[in-house]
């Protein structure tokens, strides 16, 4: 019988099984459309929207380091999303007007919904209206929203099973980048959300924004 090895596994390809006990628990959804996919990608192409996407990021990597620490959550991944919703963002649905609207379903540099809040016991399961403009301001505070992105995260990893210290590294084992790849389809929703993070993770640039010339924690680079 051959031996696999483990390695080699591809940590973003979910089993049929998988995908249905995710959809139920969770719901998710399929990869974004071919057209949609060639589209993001022409986005990361973008040197000038790519600088500004860093420059975001870089007033951000204080809250960023904060509340990966506090939530025990790879610093790499918050930044990761985070990169990856910023640089793909709709022009103006960060605007109060738009956001408080109804137009759009999530908000701020993390693209967190209201639900997150109820999900997180900060919102009544059936908010009225004025909790729901509230949650929404909540949202559009870009230091709230790191906040709920790395609260969301650590919830995730509760309802997974994972323990709430563990630190996840996907250069450590394929258990853990499986682990990170379903903990950012949960986020996202899209099948193909996980393999852009995961590379992301792994941009030399987004390194050094977070960690500069100091030595990184070994455990926590990626």
């Amino acid at each position: 019988m051959p031996v696999v090895v483990q390695d080699r596994l591809e940590p973003t390809d979910f089993s049929p099984e998988e995908l249905k006990l995710l959809q139920r628990r969770f719901g998710v959804h399929g990869p974004q459309t071919q057209l949609a996919q060639l589209f993001t990608s022409g986005v990361d192409q973008l040197k000038p929207l790519r600088a500004s996407t860093l420059d975001r990021l870089r007033e951000l990597k204080p809250v960023i380091l904060r509340q990966a620490a506090a939530h025990q959550v790879n610093p790499m991944l918050i930044t990761a999303v985070l990169f990856d919703e910023i640089q793909h963002s709709k022009p103006g649905e960060s605007l109060p007007f738009i956001a408080h609207s109804g137009l759009v379903k999530t908000h701020g540099p993390a693209q967190i919904s209201v639900s997150e809040l109820i999900h997180q016991n900060r919102l009544p399961a059936n908010p009225t209206q004025d909790e729901i403009t509230w949650a929404r301001n909540q949202l559009l505070d870009p230091e709230m929203n790191i906040t709920l992105l790395a609260a969301k995260f650590q919830r995730l990893k509760l309802a997974l099973g994972l323990p709430e210290s563990l630190m996840l590294q996907a250069s450590r084992s394929y258990l853990d980048a499986k682990a990170i790849a379903t903990l950012t389809y949960l986020h996202n929703g899209k099948l193909d959300y996980p393999a852009r993070v995961l590379g992301y993770m792994q941009d030399p640039e987004l390194h050094g924004l977070i960690y500069g010339c100091r030595q990184p924690n070994p455990d926590i680079t990626v």
